[in-house]
């Protein structure tokens, strides 16, 4: 019987074995990569060019594969076009995400009440607060319909211990009544898919009811209150989300932070997205097309008109606009050009700025935060036009003190000089021309002549004074 040696002692095998031992050696000693939490930053009001952001900052995360992504929130509200655009991309999104409502004096009002409700983790630094969340139209007013009241005064929607039973009848136009259902369902959604209070998120919508950082997390509105983000990354250590109907545990112990920056593209939508800046390339845009037309081959003013027109007039497509107040600005820009045209001594120019006036503060009053516009604004650039339409004024009463400058009424009574000794016919120099002339008396070269009439191109004049070669004759 042939003897053959134990698996162990075959070459090969001690290789293998060798190798293994060394590559679990490795991997026990081989740190892991940390892991990595892309940040971003929300402020001011919310609008088309903060949804592209928190969108392209999602799906940056998504693309390398980030830990989660946490939202760094302190908004008044905004749009609700666009805050719906960032509340489906954080509900599909395969990163986790996390909505902090920091630093300290900070607020989630409005819309940023829903972003925060929205997402995965909802977190809030001290000092900072949420709610406020009812609808409000393009004219200011809240969608939330007004109680009817009886005789005493006394609501109808309040029940009694008779009728306790008894709800009064819905009030309110129809289109504020579906505004308002469409936004508490919408909010209790929101609440509910995350295992929040969704009854105290439909007050923030029914009764514009607000809490304290400390107060939603005993109501169980949000998870953590944080101070910093150091803070918050270690409370998140650990914490399970759901993500896709699955769950997932946080791993954010020694996690690498990224700061995600727009990008020029939304950040230019960001400047133009400014009601003031609205304002201002429309102001410059019409100015430039009319300097344009009234110096053609200029070229540059066309073009940087146009170009501005153009901007103002797709912010104007992501605004909430009153088309009453644009129609004003228009019609006080009009009557100032008007001013230039046919002079009424300020009247039309007076009127025109009245009438900008009015129509800037209407045009951007749309009771949304953030996108209101500053009346320290709109009267600095009043009282800039008011200046030119003084100067534009003081020149035209210049220029009617002055009289004619130009055609036949200028000539007659104009002071010319003698080209030539002449009697009769010759010629004069008037106004940097040379000009036919008769006259009844003796000419001498560069006797000063006045011009008392005008007979088609020639005129008929009269010595200013006696030239010098006759007084020394009347001497002798």
């Amino acid at each position: 019987m042939e003897h053959t040696a134990p698996l162990w002692r075959e070459p090969r095998n001690i290789c293998a074995a060798i190798a293994l031992f060394l590559l679990t050696l490795a991997a026990a000693f081989t740190p892991a990569a940390a892991a990595r939490i892309v940040e971003l930053e929300i402020q001011d009001g919310i609008g088309v060019a903060t949804s592209e952001y928190l969108i392209s900052g999602i799906e940056h995360a998504e693309d390398i594969g980030a830990e989660l992504v946490i939202v760094n929130m302190d908004t008044p509200g905004g749009l609700m076009k666009p805050m719906r655009d960032m509340v489906q991309k954080i509900l599909s999104a395969s990163v986790p995400v996390v909505t902090y409502v920091s630093p300290a004096g900070s607020r989630a009002d409005s819309a940023g009440t829903y972003i925060l409700l929205a997402s995965h983790v909802a977190a809030m630094a001290p000092t900072t607060h949420l709610g406020a969340a009812t609808p409000v139209s393009i004219g200011g007013e809240d969608a939330t319909p007004p109680a009817d009241k009886d005789a005493d005064g006394e609501s109808d929607n309040e029940t009694n211990d008779e009728d306790a039973d008894k709800l009064a009848p819905p009030s309110g136009t129809a289109m504020e009544r579906k505004v308002m259902n469409d936004a508490v369902s919408y909010i209790r959604s929101l609440a509910e898919r995350h295992g929040r209070n969704a009854d105290w998120a439909e007050k923030a919508v029914t009764e514009a009811a607000t809490l304290t950082a400390t107060e939603a997390l005993e109501q169980n509105v949000i998870e953590f209150i944080a101070s910093d983000r150091d803070e918050l990354l270690a409370l998140l250590d650990g914490y399970e989300v759901e993500i896709d109907g699955e769950p997932r545990v946080l791993a954010t112990k020694g996690a690498e932070v990224e700061a995600y920056e727009a990008n020029w593209r939304i950040q230019l939508l960001e400047v133009i997205s400014n009601p003031e800046i609205v304002l201002l390339l429309g102001l410059i845009g019409i100015y430039g097309l009319m300097y344009e037309g009234w110096n053609p081959g200029a070229i540059v003013p066309g073009v940087v008109g146009a170009i501005c027109l153009l901007l103002a007039a797709y912010a104007l497509q992501v605004l909430p606009v009153n088309y009453a107040g644009l129609a004003l600005i228009f019609m006080g820009i009009a009557l100032m050009i008007a001013e230039a045209y046919a002079p009424s001594f300020g009247a039309l120019g007076i009127g025109g700025i009245a009438a900008f006036v009015f129509g800037s503060v209407m045009m951007f009053d749309s009771g949304i935060p953030g996108f209101g516009i500053s009346l320290a604004f709109v009267i600095g650039i009043a009282l800039i036009f008011a200046v030119l339409i003084i100067w534009l004024v003081g020149f035209l009463l210049k220029l009617r003190r002055r009289g004619a400058v130009s055609g036949a009424e200028s000539i007659v009574g104009g002071i010319a000089t003698a080209m030539e000794d002449f009697t009769g016919d010759g010629n004069v120099w008037l106004e940097g021309e040379a000009w036919h002339a008769r006259s009844a008396v003796p000419i001498a070269k560069n006797q000063e002549v006045i011009v008392r009439a005008m007979n088609g191109l020639i005129l008929d004049i009269e010595p200013v004074a006696p030239p010098a070669s006759s007084d020394a004759q009347l001497q002798t």
